[in-house]
């Protein structure tokens, strides 16, 4: 096993974390490289594109169904009187048939203000249900944050139940469509604040973030993980690479952190904290801070290792091994969720945009983790993916004096469980062949014995009659003498 100090597939340009269309914002892997507001152009293009494509089939199928009429109508040439009716009713329907195609297939955007303010004066059960204790507080948190916009905050606080209204009723939308509404609310909430209400750009991000607390906690069962996504699928496929990858060390990402440090062990504890409590939060912005959070607690740990400021290049492997050895739940699930639903502003730029799409990166280096890009062989690569070895522990002997007991005794308890198990994976081999040996033995015998008892086949003989007495043809046995008798002679 060859670990080289070059970093192969790790490295990642900072140009390609911004938008592939040169914007300047932050991209992301979920946008396919976009920014948001890219993404959403690009989401918008299509869109239009793929409703003009539908309108101009509509009205194809209209004119050949028009003109099929018309032909049916000139055939028939002169009809009764008594089935005017019948035609008229016949014209009227299909007039109304061809009318509601068209409806079909034109843009949501000329009814669906329209149609939203219909459906929000329907009552929510929902929003009449009583809510929960988290979602109490928020809601006075806002009420109270609002007090201090005055006019401005009552139209903000109806536009937000307005919103809330509509959601309810769009449930059996997509999330994708439903994080488009989230989208389009943000957008039009922030404008109003900018030009109608003239808020500073300082308070309109501070009522932002309250805007985005206040529905997100509400929305947050409805949008997170939902069923119609393939979120927990992915969820569980990342926790089963990221088990995986268990032996992974420090040295093969070229992570510059020593953990020997007391220091740089406790931000690293807190860095793996932050990022697993990131699935406790239910408000976007607070899931970002996590992430952010543990980015800092990163760098700090890069610094007081190397006595100088980390650089991209040392944050990213540090980030990747802090994941690996973390294994955060439903990554996926909270990184989706983060990209629909977060205020679009605060993954564009800001220190949250860029450890996000740092993560993100992670994420997907994980998923395609290779041999090549830990600098070893494929060899060596397979037999850790299945178990069969590990790395070679660092020896107890080569500890600093420094090293408390408890580190030096967990790398001799892991010496030995490495050791227990080669020997146990020995004795289970051998085991095996002897098994497989004992079994070779008697299919042996059995064939030998199968093949002499066939070349030499037992023969069983009939029983012979018992040999008559010499004397049983002699007639006059009784005329015979005495048979003699030994006797004793004196002297």
């Amino acid at each position: 096993m060859n670990l080289k100090s070059e970093r192969r597939g790790i490295h990642v340009d900072q140009s390609e974390l911004l938008c592939k269309k040169g914007c300047g914002y932050y991209g992301n892997p979920a946008w396919q490289g976009f920014c948001s507001k890219c993404w959403r152009e690009e989401y918008h293009k299509a869109r239009q594109k793929q409703i003009q494509e539908d309108w101009e089939l509509a009205e194809r199928l209209q004119r050949e169904e028009e003109e099929a009429y018309a032909s049916s109508q000139s055939t028939q040439g002169a009809q009764s009187l008594t089935f005017s009716k019948f035609e008229e009713k016949k014209t009227n329907e299909k007039t109304r048939k061809v009318t509601t195609v068209k409806k079909f297939f034109t843009a949501s955007s000329r009814t669906g203000a329209k149609k939203e303010i219909q459906e929000a004066k329907a009552p929510s059960p929902s929003i009449n249900r009583q809510a929960s204790i988290e979602t109490d507080r928020v809601s006075k948190e806002f009420i109270e944050f609002l007090k201090t916009y005055h006019k401005p905050g009552q139209d903000i606080y109806k536009q937000c139940k307005l919103f809330l209204d509509t959601m309810n009723h769009k449930r059996d939308l997509s999330i994708e469509e439903q994080s488009e509404c989230a989208q389009d609310f943000y957008q039009n909430v922030a404008e109003k604040l900018q030009t109608r209400w003239k808020v500073p750009p300082e308070k309109v991000e501070k009522a932002m973030d309250q805007i985005e607390k206040y529905i997100m906690t509400r929305q947050y069962k409805y949008v997170f993980c939902p069923e119609t996504t393939d979120d927990e699928k992915k969820d569980l496929a990342v926790q089963k690479r990221i088990r995986a990858l268990h032996w992974v060390t420090p040295q093969m990402l070229c992570v510059p952190v020593n953990e020997e440090i007391p220091e740089v062990s406790d931000m690293v504890v807190k860095a793996i904290t932050d990022i697993i409590e990131m699935d406790s939060k239910r408000v976007p912005r607070d899931k970002l801070a996590c992430i952010t959070k543990c980015s800092k607690h990163i760098f700090n740990a890069i610094k007081i290792t190397k006595n100088e400021p980390a650089s991209a290049d040392d944050f990213l492997p540090t980030l990747i091994y802090i994941v690996l050895k973390g294994n955060p739940p439903r990554l996926q699930s909270n990184i989706q969720y983060i990209t629909r639903f977060c205020n679009p502003s605060r993954l564009m730029t800001g220190e949250d945009g860029y450890y996000f799409t740092n993560l993100c990166c992670a994420v997907a280096f994980i998923e395609k983790l290779d041999a090549q890009s830990l600098n070893l062989s494929q060899e060596d690569f397979d037999r850790f993916m299945t178990g069969q070895t590990s790395p070679k522990k660092q020896e107890s002997d080569s500890f600093s004096p420094d090293v408390c007991l408890g580190v030096k005794q967990m790398y001799k308890n892991l010496d030995l469980l490495s050791q227990l198990n080669e020997r146990q994976e020995r004795i289970v081999s051998e085991a095996k062949k002897l098994e497989k040996d004992l079994i070779d033995w008697t299919d042996g015998i059995t064939k030998e014995v199968q093949d002499i008892v066939e070349k030499y086949p037992l023969e069983i003989k009939p029983k012979n009659q018992a040999l008559a007495a010499i004397d049983s043809e002699n007639v006059e046995n009784d005329k015979l003498p005495p048979p003699l008798q030994p006797q004793v002679y004196a002297g």
